[in-house]
């Protein structure tokens, strides 16, 4: 999981962005079980992005993330529509699944 924050009108192209970059190389990854972007109006110009993944295994966030699996990766524009960001990711383990 991980958070940044965009200018509220500009969270649409921060998304259409990730979809066309982060989520695509997501899919590309072997063992990729999927991901989804939510956002969130803050109410003050500011919209928070959250990214949630779900991979196979640890082994599998490496062949994505690199040996360091907590550092968050980024892609050339971010810099152009993050206004914050969250420097790392968190991971869980699913515990109990009820789908």
């Amino acid at each position: 999981m991980w958070r940044g924050w965009v200018r509220t009108d500009q969270v649409e192209a921060y998304v259409g962005y990730i979809e066309r970059t982060g989520l695509a190389e997501y899919r590309k990854t072997p063992g990729n079980l999927g991901a989804q972007m939510w956002t969130r109006d803050l109410g003050d110009g500011r919209s928070e992005v959250t990214t949630v993944s779900w991979w196979a295994s640890i082994d599998v966030i490496r062949a994505f993330a690199g040996e360091d699996i907590e550092r968050a990766v980024f892609y050339p524009e971010d810099d152009s529509y993050l206004i914050e960001r969250e420097l790392t990711v968190t991971h869980h383990f699913v515990a109990r699944d009820c789908g």
